[in-house]
């Protein structure tokens, strides 16, 4: 059993069975990546190619590392250094790209949809690291991974997704992902952060971060991204602290052994207190670690390489 698509665009387009298989397949590549030498020859001969508009470490690195851990051979683009800086098109480099005959392109890009455009221009399997404000799949699937890997289970849990979500990708890929595993989830925000008819996805939708957080198994807070201030969406840094951010003295109120999430950059002191970030119920690294391993288990099932082990 593979995945049905040549592509990873977005959470919505999986199915449970997709979703579980690249949860099990993460498994064994966790395992890999806790060998003494992790190199294993599943994707030799395969050609990656990193094409990255926007600035990351995390994404960009895991796929770099779970590229090479794979043998496959690993090429990095990114906007500021590329022809794009002389105003090449998105189209023009996807028939760059097409030329040279890789075998997956993973792309973050600031406009939505713009993975779903160069899909449909490439031969080659395309995965979403991110497209504006629209989805962020392999971010969900790590979440998923993680929480499943700490408590056992998807199904019945709830969860609570606190920030900016109207300008989050990781918010609507985490929402179709929870969903479609059995979770319950909710947001939580100030009004100006929470997309119009969000009710419309199933979620509860709370403006109180301490009635958000009450009964919930996992709290996932969002980066408050800090370049859409000039916005006005909210009056200051200091007051959405104030407000929304995940304090010891806010946790209170959480059931004793609440799961905390981030997917990262973390604004130490602002949507989330250090002594939180760093506490014993922190999933912040595991996350980073697994997103090692979930995109090792994509490449693989996109890639249709050889045994992992």
């Amino acid at each position: 059993m593979g995945l049905a698509g040549k592509d990873l665009l977005s959470m919505q387009e999986l199915t449970v069975d997709e979703i579980r298989l690249i949860l099990d397949t993460t498994e064994s590549m966790k395992d890999v990546a806790r060998r003494d030498i992790k190199k294993v020859p599943a994707l030799r001969g395969k050609t990656l190619i990193n094409l990255f508009y926007e600035s990351s470490t995390r994404t960009r690195t895991s796929f770099e590392i779970a590229g090479k851990w794979l043998s496959a051979d690993v090429i990095n683009i990114s906007a500021s250094s590329s022809s794009v800086t002389k105003g090449e098109s998105l189209k023009d480099t996807g028939l760059t790209l097409q030329a040279m005959h890789p075998d997956i392109v993973v792309i973050r890009h600031p406009s939505s949809g713009a993975a779903e455009f160069l899909a449909k221009r490439l031969a080659a399997s395309v995965i979403n690291a991110g497209d504006g404000a629209h989805e962020h799949p392999s971010q969900a699937l790590l979440d998923l991974y993680t929480i499943r890997e700490k408590l056992g289970r998807l199904e019945g849990l709830k969860a609570a997704i606190i920030g900016d979500i109207a300008h989050s990708r990781v918010a609507r890929s985490n929402i179709r992902g929870m969903q479609k595993m059995g979770m319950e989830v909710r947001v939580a925000g100030p009004r100006t952060m929470l997309p119009r008819f969000i009710e419309r996805l199933g979620v509860e939708v709370f403006t109180d971060l301490e009635r958000a957080v009450a009964e919930v198994d996992v709290i996932m807070m969002l980066r408050l991204q800090i370049e859409r201030q000039q916005a006005g969406l909210f009056p200051s840094l200091r007051e959405y602290s104030r407000l929304f951010g995940l304090t010891a003295q806010r946790l209170k109120v959480a059931q004793p052994q609440v799961l905390i999430m981030h997917p990262g950059p973390i604004n130490r002191g602002v949507e989330i207190a250090p002594d939180v970030a760093d506490g014993p119920f922190s999933l912040i690294l595991n996350q980073v670690e697994n997103g090692l391993a979930v995109r090792m288990a994509l490449l693989y099932l996109l890639a249709g390489g050889g045994q992992a082990g």
